[in-house]
């Protein structure tokens, strides 16, 4: 599974959205520098955390587990690769 551009359009979108426009509708007050920060900054740490779960979909650091039958006739096929037999699983 690798990368979908629409995927990562569509929420980049989104979150450039609420980041980059919607600062410019905060009403004029006191708080109004505050308040731009907190759109911006929320933004882009919501699409950051969406990106890297996004990202670790693609590679996922724990496979599936197999039984010791399936290892043992991958191992037979796949002469290439060594594997020892062991009672571990």
């Amino acid at each position: 599974m690798g990368a979908s551009l629409i995927p990562i359009l569509i929420f980049t979108i989104f979150w450039g959205v609420i980041g980059i426009v919607l600062p410019f509708f905060v009403p004029k007050g006191t708080n109004r520098g505050i308040l731009q920060v907190m759109l911006m900054l929320t933004a882009f740490t919501c699409w950051l955390f969406w990106l890297c779960c996004y990202m670790a979909q693609m590679n996922p650091l724990i496979g599936p587990k197999l039984p010791r039958n399936t290892i043992l006739m991958m191992a037979r096929e796949w002469s290439h690769v060594q594997f020892a037999a062991t009672d571990e699983m």
